[in-house]
């Protein structure tokens, strides 16, 4: 107790208590004198204005009486047995019954609805604010409210916040087993596979330091498409106890006890929810496979167990080091700054280990965490807070000012953090973190507290939580790869029971939610492939285009014909690019006067139907809209392996390869490469077509749309291009009659291509080389567009180009003519493949 000076005995420190009616009392003079300053200036009425009454009949309960009286009526015989049993026993409204169904947070699995659609655990925070959507079977946010609009803000957000996407939809599948089977396993689905990666890349891989990105395939069916991009990650060697000899696999298939120098691995793979089955049953069947080792090793699904929230932006790490606080005595490689040296003295030297570069943290980096309760750490701010030497609230001495942090961690703090040391043990059960009801209560009285009210015996502190909660949540912290200096992205991986707690503190810490719309803003944004849009060789992405189709038809039933839009194909007719193929190869084959005899029997035949521009009208109807048909390059050795098949040394592609300097600048620039009376020659390629993905933007104008045809030009449309003002309207157009010909639907309901027969607007036709598919994000700066585009056909149109412009005019990229297919207009664009800037293109959102 301080006792002043002046008087012995009298205490200066604030009471515990107010007495509200004693200080009326004394302040009585001031208050009248209040009273008849607003009496003054309202004219002694204090009646409220009519026009700021809130009109309200919550205070009304004549609609209960009505409701009361009709019950009279109705149950008039018995009316002695309407009491407050009946009422009590009476069925809650759905309204009430959904509320608390939507509260709980069980250990796992996700809620349903009356269909069977899973909701996830932030469904309540998204359904108030977005539109949903029932997909894959979740329900799913898919943005913002509106006409899909916004783009231009969410750039900004993008450069200069935080954006958060729950991806909880993802599937995890776990493989348990001897570590040479399941690389064996892996090796057999995974392109690239991880043997096939450089040594420091596959040891780090396998030690659990970083993941790894490949596509996943069927084992054994090479004919059969992609399932879809997966990610997984290794558990690290050194969390597993090196003596073997007491492991059984007696939660696997058998009871026999493992070698002592066999050490059980795990192993992570994370799926789209549109691949889940798939991937799982692929997975599945490939270990299946591996007979002579099978019943030492299982796979088994983790599915609403845990759950993954990506995180991207230019204050990625700012938002981690204010949300994330590493719990004291976890033994953790890697450590968020939190607080200074002078703030919070009683955390460990571990929690003050701080980090304040990004690129101290590897890409593809796994980082394993144990975290206190995100939502016990409040924001700080400027408080009172009691010193050594509380001072009172009376006196006029100055108060001492502080930055506090509420926290209520246990006192066993250390004894939790061991408990959970790693995410890969949650398995066996998670506890659940403290409900939000409780936290408020402790952090009420804990105010009360601070500002000296109530007594110090007061029931916060012997209040108690039902059941086993924890204040402490293992995480594992995945940075993904940067592809730009501003943005970072992140991945972490939590128990699905804390996915609220850390969802609603990044919400109050100043982060923005988005939706799969947002998403594939942003993915594009990056130049990243988006599953399932950028995949057309999966079939998730059949079955997403065929739901979108269906939605739009039904959308168009819904107006009148004349207002009706053009009906154009929603998934785009990929064989037509195989013509394409055949009349630039009849082409060359008919400069030498006669076509020459080249490939296999099948290719002497698309040969005949294309030695002549008329002959090439009549093959029209053999190209359909039918599902995508070729192979996709996503990674170098790939590229490599279809120019080898096909004798393509000569094609001007130049895949990145690992510890190989590229030789495209160098043959750009080689003014003997390629002389103007150099004839260029062409190889025709096999059956199956090979498609890589290219950036494409606009070389002065136009906005390319997802869908968009992508065109061979002529060297006289660059020409006419590069020499046209900005003031000239002269553009390369087809007809607008032949615009709705362009693409004829059958009455099967697939897209064929049309020739035109007219050689007038011949003039104007230009043969599709790919589709868009990814348009540009309106708002953003770099305004680019992913396309897939034929290998070969790339190759010819960048000969073309190297030998008719002069070699400074050379450029890495190849130009393209991009139309959209509800226009007539042909805009011209400069592609970039991507497999020339790096070595895989297997990194998706």
């Amino acid at each position: 107790m301080v006792v002043n000076g002046s008087k012995a005995g009298v205490s200066t420190a604030p009471p515990h208590e107010l007495n509200v009616r004693k200080f009326a009392e004394s302040r009585a003079s001031e208050l009248k004198g209040l009273h008849s300053l607003i009496a003054e200036r309202l004219d002694n009425n204090f009646r409220s204005q009519r026009n700021k009454r809130r009109r309200t009949t919550g205070h009304d309960d004549r609609v209960a009486k009505k409701k009361f009286r009709k019950r009279r009526r109705v149950g008039a015989e018995d009316m002695g047995k309407i009491d407050s049993v009946d009422k009590d026993e009476k069925k809650n409204s759905r309204r009430v019954r959904r509320n608390v169904e939507l509260k709980k947070n069980p250990l796992s699995g996700f809620g349903t609805s009356g269909d069977g659609t899973k909701r996830l655990r932030t469904h309540v925070w998204h359904a108030k604010r977005f539109t949903m959507t029932k997909l894959w079977g979740f329900h799913i946010p898919v943005g913002l409210h509106g006409r899909g609009r916004g783009s231009r803000a969410l750039m900004k957000k993008l450069k200069h916040g935080v954006l958060v996407h729950d991806a909880s939809y993802y599937g995890c599948v776990q493989f348990e087993g001897p570590e040479d089977m399941l690389v064996s396993v892996l090796s057999a689905v995974l392109v690239p596979s991880p043997s096939t990666c450089s040594e420091g890349v596959s040891h780090d891989i396998l030690a659990g330091t970083i993941f790894g990105t490949a596509m996943l395939h069927h084992a054994g069916k090479p004919s059969f498409p992609p399932v879809s991009p997966v990610t997984y990650m290794w558990r690290p060697v050194q969390q597993i106890s090196t003596n073997t000899g007491d492991v059984s696999i007696d939660n696997f298939h058998g009871e026999q006890n493992m070698d002592d120098s066999t050490i059980i691995r795990q192993v992570w793979v994370w799926i789209h929810a549109a691949a889940f089955k798939e991937a799982y049953d692929a997975l599945s069947s490939s270990l299946q496979r591996q007979t002579d080792r099978a019943q030492s090793a299982r796979v088994v699904t983790r599915e609403g167990q845990l759950a993954k929230l990506e995180l991207m932006g230019s204050k990625v790490f700012q938002l981690l080091q204010k949300t994330l606080l590493p719990a004291s005595g976890s033994e953790n490689s890697w450590h968020l700054k939190t607080c200074s040296a002078d703030e919070h003295d009683d955390f460990g030297e571990s929690e003050k280990t701080s980090i304040s570069q990004n690129s101290q943290i590897s890409s593809s980096a796994v980082v394993s965490l144990v975290v206190k309760d995100p939502r016990a750490l409040t924001k700080k701010g400027t408080v009172i807070v009691r010193g050594q030497k509380p001072l009172g609230l009376l006196s006029n001495g100055e108060c001492q000012i502080e930055e506090q942090t509420v926290s209520s961690c246990p006192k066993n703090e250390a004894e939790c953090a061991c408990e959970y040391n790693d995410l890969w043990d949650t398995s066996k059960g998670v506890c659940p973190p403290v409900e939000e009801s409780f936290l408020s209560t402790e952090k009420y009285h804990q105010h009360k507290e601070f500002i000296c009210l109530g007594h110090k015996s007061s029931e916060s502190q012997n209040a108690s939580v039902d059941g086993e909660y924890s204040r402490l949540c293992p995480i594992l912290l995945l940075k993904n790869e940067n592809h730009e200096d501003s943005i970072t992205r992140c991945s972490i991986i939590l128990p699905l029971s804390w996915v609220k707690a850390f969802w609603l503190t990044f919400m109050s810490n100043g982060a923005h939610a988005i939706g799969l719309r947002e998403k594939h803003w942003v993915a594009c944004e990056l130049g990243l492939p988006h599953f399932p849009a950028d995949f057309p060789d999966c079939d998730a992405y059949s079955n997403v285009v065929a739901m979108e189709a269906a939605a739009l038809r039904q959308k168009s039933r819904l107006l009148p014909p004349s207002k009706r839009p053009l009906e154009v194909p929603i998934a785009p007719p990929w064989d037509c690019v195989r013509l394409t193929s055949g009349k630039r190869s009849s082409e060359v084959g008919n400069s030498g006067s006669q076509v020459e005899e080249l490939g296999t029997q099948d290719e002497k035949i698309d040969m005949s139907k294309s030695s002549s521009y008329e002959k090439m009208e009549t093959s029209s109807t053999d190209c359909h809209g039918v599902p995508f048909e070729g192979n996709i390059a996503r990674t170098s050795s790939m590229l490599n392996n279809f120019l080898n098949n096909i004798s393509g040394d000569h094609f001007l592609l130049f895949p990145k390869i690992r510890d190989q300097r590229s030789c495209l600048y160098k043959l750009m620039k080689d003014e003997a490469f390629l002389k103007p009376d150099t004839t260029v020659s062409e190889v025709q390629c096999g059956k199956t077509q090979c498609y890589i993905r290219v950036l494409l933007r606009a070389y002065k104008e136009g906005v390319f749309e997802q869908g968009a045809v992508v065109c061979a030009p002529d060297v006289a449309d660059i020409m006419l291009w590069k020499a046209r003002s900005q003031s000239d309207n002269q553009q390369l157009q087809i007809p607008q009659s032949s615009l709705k010909s362009y693409f004829l639907q059958l009455p099967s309901g697939k897209w064929e291509l049309q020739i035109p027969e007219d050689p007038t607007r011949g003039e104007t036709y230009r043969w599709p080389i790919g589709f868009i598919t990814t348009g540009f994000v309106r708002g953003s700066k770099r305004a680019t567009a992913s396309a897939l585009c034929d290998a070969s056909l790339l190759s010819g149109l960048r000969k073309e180009q190297w030998k008719a412009l002069p070699v400074r005019q050379r450029r890495k990229e190849i130009y393209v003519l991009v139309r959209n297919l509800r226009s007539t207009a042909y805009r011209l664009a400069l592609a970039t493949i991507v497999l020339e800037q790096q070595e895989q293109d297997v990194k998706f959102m």
